[in-house]
C-alpha cells in the first residue's frame, strides 16, 4: 500500500481552504513545469466550497484544464451532471472544463468509449485526481456490478470507461462515465476530500483491507505508487 496521509480540520470551512490551497499549487507547479495543468475534480456536494474558493485565485485560467473524475449520463444542463456545476463555477474565469459526456445516450458503453477517445487527446498523465468517497465506499463512479473489474483491472492505457451501477444509486439512478483505476493513481498528485466519521471509517478499512477489500475506494488505491493525501473534517 502507498503512503497515506491524512489531514483533519476542524470544520468543513477549513477543509475547504486546505483543499483549494492544495489545488491551487498543483496547478501552479504544473503550469510553472510543462506550460499546462489537467485536472480531475470530484463531483458531488462536499468539495463545491473549495472549488468556490479555488476560483479566486489569481492563476492563469486559460491554461487550466479541468474534467469531471465521474460523470452522470445525463444531457448538459441537468441538475446531476458534474460538468455543469464544474463549468459553473470555473468556465467564468477562463478555465477549459471539458465535458466527457457531450450528449446523453442509452448506449452508457459507447459514451465511455467516446470519453476515453476525447480524454487520449489530453496531456497525461493528469496533474492532479481528486476523489470523493461515498458511504458505500465507492470512489468516482467506481461502483459494484456488470462493469466493476473492468474498471479496476482493464488495459492500462484505458482512462475512461461506461459503468452501471447496480444497484443503481437511488439519489441518482442512472449509468455513468467513470476514470478507471489506472487513469486515478497514475495522477501527479492524488487527493481525498471528505467528511464525517462514517466515511473515515470506510476509508480506513479498505486501506487495511488493500486489494481483497470489498470497498471500491479500497480496490483503487491498492498498491497505487504515489503518496495519498486524504483531507478530512467531521
Amino acid at each position: 500500500m502507498t503512503e497515506i496521509e491524512w489531514w483533519e480540520y476542524d470544520d468543513a470551512a477549513e477543509l475547504a481552504d486546505a483543499v483549494a490551497g492544495d489545488i491551487q499549487f498543483v496547478i501552479e507547479s504544473a503550469i510553472d513545469a510543462r506550460g499546462s495543468a489537467v485536472i480531475a475534480l470530484a463531483g458531488g456536494k462536499t468539495p463545491l466550497p473549495a472549488y468556490e474558493k479555488l476560483a479566486k485565485a489569481k492563476l492563469d485560467w486559460k491554461r487550466v484544464t479541468i474534467i469531471p473524475g465521474d460523470e452522470r449520463i445525463v444531457p448538459l444542463g441537468d441538475a446531476l451532471s458534474n460538468v455543469t456545476a464544474l463549468g459553473k463555477i470555473f468556465i467564468p474565469k477562463g478555465a477549459r472544463v471539458m465535458p466527457i459526456v457531450p450528449k446523453a445516450t442509452d448506449d452508457y458503453k459507447a459514451a465511455g468509449r467516446s470519453a476515453d477517445a476525447l480524454m487520449q487527446d489530453l496531456h497525461w498523465p493528469l496533474d492532479l485526481c481528486l476523489l470523493g468517497v461515498g458511504g458505500d465506499g465507492h470512489t468516482a463512479s467506481i461502483f459494484p456490478g456488470p462493469d466493476y473489474d473492468e474498471a479496476l483491472n482493464g488495459p492500462k492505457e484505458r482512462r475512461a470507461i461506461g459503468v452501471m451501477p447496480d444497484p443503481l444509486p437511488p439519489e441518482a439512478p442512472v449509468a455513468r462515465v467513470s476514470l478507471t483505476r489506472q487513469g486515478i493513481v497514475t495522477a501527479r498528485a492524488l487527493m481525498i476530500a471528505v467528511t464525517g466519521d462514517a466515511k473515515r471509517k470506510v476509508i480506513e478499512d479498505a486501506i487495511k483491507e488493500g486489494a481483497g477489500s470489498p470497498y471500491p475506494i479500497g480496490r483503487v488505491l491498492a498498491d497505487a505508487e504515489l503518496p495519498v493525501d486524504i483531507h478530512w473534517a467531521a
